[in-house]
């Protein structure tokens, strides 16, 4: 892992990147990474994904996989990346520009109003190809693919053990079992799934027109609500043009999508918590605790 004391010009350097170090910008923002943006001495533009921590390094050749499957099947661009290594992670910026940024404090400037209809129809056609590539396939690629019992039993397990470690409200715990327990909500079928599909990792150029997508780190043959729940959050509105243009383009229904969205969205205290748990950090283990039993 690089030492928190070299420069991306630098770091990038001793992958044979020689960057306008003038040009460098840094986002910190990212969990499991921090990226930078910045020119080389030829005017060309990158992206560096620098991994914070060891078990984010030794999902590299898992996201390599996944980007391979996805590359040559999808109408838009995703990352090509030219230098791999535990330490860095860099490829040439791709075109569009992302519908969701941070300012320097970290707030989150957005570039596209979420709810708009053109761009609610963009992430629905965008959804509807991602859920038609081969399953199979993805599975012979290397892809991880679980069924919907298999995850269903997994956060089952994750609640387990984030109780363990954690106290956790009532109402949550409450919450989080009847979701569990309730077969309607558990239709069989998987599809492939980006998984983290929302606003900042998709690139456009106009609201109507997604032309790349990024961060392929949780992408899976899973469940298929996860890529509705971010749009699902902006609204009644923007949940239900994505739906619309999914279909239209060829989606296939999803039984009570609606519910098992919400209730994706609100198992995020539990999901951090297992965050918290894989780093260690306790910063990250303190502000979990606070999600997990929030003050009265």
């Amino acid at each position: 892992m690089s030492a928190p004391s070299i420069s991306p010009a630098g770091l990038a350097g001793r992958h044979g990147l020689d960057l306008d170090a003038a040009s460098v910008r840094v986002e910190e923002a990212g969990l499991d990474y921090r990226v930078a943006f910045a020119r080389d001495i030829d005017g060309a533009e990158w992206v560096l994904r620098i991994p914070r921590r060891p078990d984010v390094s030794a999902k590299l050749a898992e996201e390599q996989r996944i980007l391979a499957f996805v590359a040559p099947r999808l109408s838009t661009a995703v990352p090509r990346w030219e230098v791999c290594s535990e330490e860095l992670i860099a490829y040439r910026r791709l075109p569009g520009s992302p519908g969701l940024t941070l300012d320097g404090s970290g707030q989150p400037v957005w570039h596209v109003e979420p709810s708009s209809p053109e761009f609610a129809a963009a992430l629905g056609r965008l959804i509807a190809e991602l859920q038609a590539l081969d399953i199979e396939a993805a599975r012979t690629a290397g892809i991880p693919a679980s069924s919907m019992s298999e995850i269903r039993t997994r956060w089952r397990a994750d609640l387990k053990r984030v109780g363990a470690e954690f106290e956790i409200a009532s109402h949550l715990l409450a919450s989080w079992q009847t979701w569990l327990d309730d077969d309607a909500l558990w239709s069989e079928r998987t599809a492939f799934t980006h998984g983290e599909l929302y606003a900042a990792h998709v690139l456009i150029e106009d609201p109507s027109r997604i032309v790349g997508v990024l961060d392929w780190t949780t992408a899976k043959v899973g469940d298929p609500a996860a890529d509705f729940t971010y749009q699902h959050m902006m609204g009644p509105a923007a949940f239900d043009a994505t739906v619309a243009a999914y279909l239209d383009a060829g989606g296939v229904p999803l039984p009570h999508l609606a519910e098992r969205c919400a209730a994706l969205a609100a198992a995020a205290p539990l999901v951090y918590g297992l965050f918290a748990l894989q780093t260690r950090d306790p910063q990250h283990r303190a502000a979990a605790a606070a999600l997990l039993l929030p003050a009265e």
